[in-house]
């Protein structure tokens, strides 16, 4: 749903997913998005994470799955992204993740477009990734950033929803919410304002000791924080 979750998790795929290329396209890159875009129809093969700037007026060939982590705010545009795979009788799949509280997505969908759905089940035998992201957000000042602006912006763009019957900002669970974006710590904005968080473990680490691994970055921050000091 946002240019900051495409960052993050795009850059959490490409440590994860080996020997498979991983491209990231987003509304503010402007002049890369063609190159990009071009450069992904001619592999034989990959992911590309995205925003909905990919859901409609694009053609690429031989999609096999779409996989659609945020539930779009328009019914419409729930298709258009479907629409992506199985394109001129082809075969293909799309998935959406629904948290049991949204589950009436589901019928608003098959009411307002005449979609039917089906019920995947929950894989087996599922690696936990979390402590490999955390791990990285501690060794790099870029992944840590990247995680915290893709969290706040997940939470923005949520309450920002135009299904506000369905998607209620007032019933997501934000501990567990920055359990899976492996946050170190909880960010300081306006909706957490007032809130307590049993279930969430910040690091004991003091997080404005995680340096960038870019030495330039981190020269650039070491002389900020000079300044401020």
């Amino acid at each position: 749903s946002t240019c900051a979750c495409v960052e993050y998790y795009g850059k959490a795929l490409e440590s994860l997913i080996k020997q498979v290329k991983i491209m990231c396209i987003h509304g503010k890159m402007k002049h890369k998005r063609n190159k990009i875009f071009q450069e992904f129809r001619k592999l034989p093969g990959g992911i590309l994470v995205c925003t909905d700037v990919m859901a409609r007026g694009i053609d690429i060939p031989e999609v096999h799955w779409v996989v659609q982590y945020d539930p779009p705010s328009s019914a419409s545009a729930f298709v258009h992204r479907c629409g992506r795979t199985a394109r001129i009788g082809n075969v293909g799949s799309a998935l959406v993740f629904l948290l049991p509280m949204e589950e009436s997505y589901i019928n608003f969908l098959s009411i307002n477009q005449k979609c039917p759905m089906q019920e995947m089940k929950p894989q087996g035998n599922v690696l936990d990734l979390l402590p490999k992201l955390k791990s990285m957000a501690l060794a790099d000042r870029a992944v840590f950033e990247k995680g915290m602006k893709a969290f706040v912006s997940y939470i923005q763009a949520y309450a920002k929803h135009e299904c506000n019957l369905i998607f209620r900002i007032k019933d997501l669970d934000f501990a567990s919410l920055a359990k899976g974006f492996a946050l170190l710590k909880m960010p300081k904005m306006p909706e957490l304002r007032g809130k307590c968080f049993p279930d969430f473990t910040p690091v004991t680490v003091n997080t404005d000791s995680i340096a960038f691994k870019d030495k330039n970055r981190e020269k650039q921050r070491q002389k900020q924080l000079e300044q401020q000091r």
